[in-house]
């Protein structure tokens, strides 16, 4: 049976980035699948009947059909409602509406990771675009610099970051500065102190982890989760493969769970366990130098010594010698 075939990407939106005087027409494409995630549906749990969202007016109490919801903007913090249809929202005085235009480019690792949103494949739009569109990439791959602009999209003006990625142009949504909240509250009045040594252990503890492996970017959660309704379905026990079971409890020595999570990566790897971190090797090099200069001592002290023993004694036989010779005459 041949496998089935993906179905062709749409588009969700279509404008135009503007590159200074060059205008690129482009359509972005939904760069995630949030389908491929794990979901719930909500149920009684008496019955398991499906607890639905059914979209009701608040002043008749009656559900509503969807082509009768529109959109309402509340403004301030009263209970006043006002209406806004299509034709205002593209009446807006907005030139972010129907075009992305770049203000600036800046290196990528400016842009702060809590601002990235929402991620958008971009394709030209109509073959003039093909060459601006090339273009731009291969610039921002020269440069090893991104795009930075503003772009209306679904109604809403947003900051967006364009960059290029395997030979195409992917659009990263931006939170707006104000977006992010600050930390108040979140670090503890005083900061906790580390010694050298235990920063050393940390970077031994760094230096052995590997590269990803394939295993590392699947998701095993909802492989486990598709296990248990399977055998809910087929009135069985769920079975799993048998993991290594993770220590529980806080960690007091911190230095010796360094040294043990050093030597844990390297088992797993399999590694020579007896290789120590840079801290414990460096320490060893410097007792066995150590002991290698107390042992030449000992060994030169010996020989000079036996140099000391063997000239007096060869100094006494002269004595005699000549004692004899005289006595003889």
């Amino acid at each position: 049976m041949a496998p089935m075939k993906a179905a062709p990407m749409r588009p969700t939106a279509k404008f135009s980035i503007s590159f200074g005087l060059v205008t690129i027409p482009v359509a972005a494409y939904n760069a995630t699948d949030s389908s491929a995630s794990v979901s719930f549906v909500r149920i009684h749990t008496a019955d398991g009947g499906r607890v639905r969202n059914q979209p009701v007016c608040s002043l008749e109490d009656i559900e509503i059909p969807p082509d009768e919801i529109g959109r309402g903007y509340k403004p301030g913090d009263g209970d006043t409602v006002v209406p806004l249809s299509d034709e205002d929202l593209d009446a807006l005085p907005l030139p972010t509406a129907k075009t992305l235009t770049i203000l600036a480019f800046v290196a990528g690792g400016d842009i702060d990771p809590l601002q990235m949103g929402k991620g958008y494949y971009l394709g030209i739009d109509s073959p003039a675009a093909a060459k601006p569109y090339v273009l731009l990439r291969e610039a921002m791959e020269r440069h090893q610099r991104v795009g930075l602009g503003k772009i209306a999209l679904h109604g809403r003006e947003t900051l967006a970051m364009i960059r290029p990625m395997e030979g195409a142009l992917v659009m990263q949504v931006l939170l707006w500065p104000h977006q992010i909240r600050p930390m108040d509250g979140v670090l503890p009045e005083r900061q906790a102190e580390v010694a050298p040594n235990e920063v050393s252990a940390a970077e031994a503890l760094m230096d052995s982890f590997g590269e990803l492996s394939e295993d590392d970017l699947h998701d095993h959660y909802r492989e486990a989760l598709e296990e248990i309704v399977a055998a809910k379905l087929a009135h069985r026990e769920p079975e799993f493969p048998a993991g290594e079971e993770q220590p529980a409890g806080q960690v007091m020595d911190l230095m010796a769970a360094l040294q043990d999570s050093v030597r844990a990566a390297k088992r797993s790897r399999g590694e020579d366990e007896e290789a120590e971190p840079r801290s414990g090797r460096t320490a060893k090099k410097t007792a066995t130098k150590k002991a290698t200069a107390t042992k030449t001592a000992s060994a030169t002290a010996s020989k000079t010594a036996a140099k000391k023993a063997t000239a007096k004694k060869t100094a006494a036989a002269k004595k005699t010698a000549s004692r004899g010779g005289r006595r003889a005459g």
